[in-house]
Order: structure tokens, then sequence, then C-alpha cells
């Protein structure tokens, strides 16, 4: 499997970022050109069957774990930090007690080990009730989405994933069958008995409920070296939200 991905600086320390589903590596650019300014090599990579990446096989995180570890291979990353966001957060915890010793830190963004009800039915729903193949622009597909997801910077998130083929019409970057088919698969839990003893550092939003504060012995279970920052006004996104808070933490951590 070769990952689409981006590399944005050339001397320092790797860091490899994984973005969410629904999301590709573009989400993280902002982010990622902050990061290389501090003295860092930042690799941003599109998860398979999302952005550029080749749309094949299933939508599981042993794969991805193992997509992962390949391409670190390739790049010759033998000691990088490791920073995912929800789905890309999971795929990084999968990983890690996968391949233990094979990276230097990790950083978890709004989301936990266990597992989470399938809550994007609707999206999902919405996104297939889009013609992409015959719509005229992104505001036919935005008014077609609104009767599903209300949030309107939500439906800006998705939409970035249309594109215009070589043919003229719509596309999307991210395997819509696929995500349709195997979304239950997303919010699966990571469980292992073997703690990641590796410093890792969970970021999460106050806003968000993905991190509870409940949650945490279980976490200290896996992760006994994690510490946890709470973003105030941030959800979900918080890189996004609050991208000068994020920074610091992160940097703080990674420094």
């Amino acid at each position: 499997m070769n990952l689409n991905f981006k590399k944005i600086g050339e001397e320092g320390p790797a860091i490899v970022i994984l973005h969410g589903v629904f999301g590709f590596l573009d989400n993280w650019l902002t982010i990622g050109k902050a990061i290389s300014e501090q003295g860092f090599q930042v690799y941003l990579v599109d998860q398979r069957n999302h952005g550029r990446s080749p749309h094949e096989g299933g939508l599981n995180y042993e794969t991805f774990a193992a997509d992962l570890k390949e391409f670190l291979t390739q790049q010759q990353l033998s000691n990088p930090i490791l920073l995912g966001h929800s789905m890309g957060g999971k795929t990084v915890m999968k990983y890690a007690i996968t391949f233990p010793d094979t990276f230097q830190k990790l950083v978890i963004v709004d989301i936990g080990p266990k597992a989470y009800p399938v809550h994007h039915r609707k999206i999902i729903a919405g996104l297939n009730q889009i013609p992409v193949a015959s719509i005229e622009n992104r505001q036919e597909a935005d008014e077609i989405l609104a009767g599903y997801e209300p949030l309107v910077p939500v439906r800006q998130f998705l939409l970035k994933n249309l594109y215009r083929t070589e043919e003229g019409s719509f596309a999307w970057r991210f395997n819509l069958p696929v995500l349709t088919e195997q979304m239950a698969n997303v919010g699966e839990g990571i469980v292992t008995d073997q703690p990641v003893n590796q410093p890792t550092l969970f970021i999460r939003g106050a806003l968000s409920n993905y991190i509870l504060d409940e949650d945490w012995t279980a976490i200290l279970a896996i992760f006994p070296q994690a510490t946890l920052e709470t973003v105030e006004n941030a959800g979900h996104w918080i890189q996004a939200e609050q991208p000068k808070v994020f920074l610091h933490h992160l940097l703080n951590f990674i420094k």
C-alpha cells in the first residue's frame, strides 16, 4: 500500500500525522507548517480509502496500523513521533500496541481507546443522496447535505472532499461505498493487555464528549505514561477551532 503523503521540512525529528474519518492530509497543512517551523520534519498522510491514497481494502484498525508500519518502513523513519486525530488517533493506538518500541512519542487528539457507537449514520445517508456525477457545483451538494447535517462547519469539512474529475464531473476523495458499509469499524475499541510505555499526550476539547473524565482510568491502563490536556472553547476539531492553544500543548510535549 503506497499511501499518499506530503512532507514539510527537511531537518529535525520526524512527526507523522494521521487525519480522522472523512478527512485527508490537507486538513492538517496549516498545523503541519507551524510544526515544521519549530524544527521538525512533518509527514501528513492520507489513510487508505481517504484523500489521494488508494481506494481499496477494508476500513479497520488492523489494516490501518499495517499501512502505517509499511509507510514508516518506506520512508525509513525508525523512531518518529506519531499523531492521530479521531480515527487517526485510534490507528496510532493500534499501531503502538502492534509494533511496540518503533516510535518515540504518541499524540492522540480527542479520541479514547474505548468503543464508540456509530453516530455518523445521518451524514452517510446525506452523502449518499448527493448525485456527484450530475451536480453542477458544491452549492447543490451543500443544499442536499443540509437536510441531514445542520452545522455549516461540518458540511464545509465534508464537502472539501468533493473534487472535479478530468471529465468535469464531481467525485469524492473518500471511498463512500466502503465508508457506508464499514463505518461501524471506526468506532471499534482498541484492546490490549500489554501497556504502551512511551510518553503519550491526549488532547481533548472541553466541548467534546469523546474523552470523558471517567475514561481516564481505562486510558492509563493502556498508556501508563499518558498526560491529558483539555482545550477550552473547542470541540472535536481542536486543531481547527483553537490552533494556537493546540500548538502550544503539542510543541511543549514533542520538544
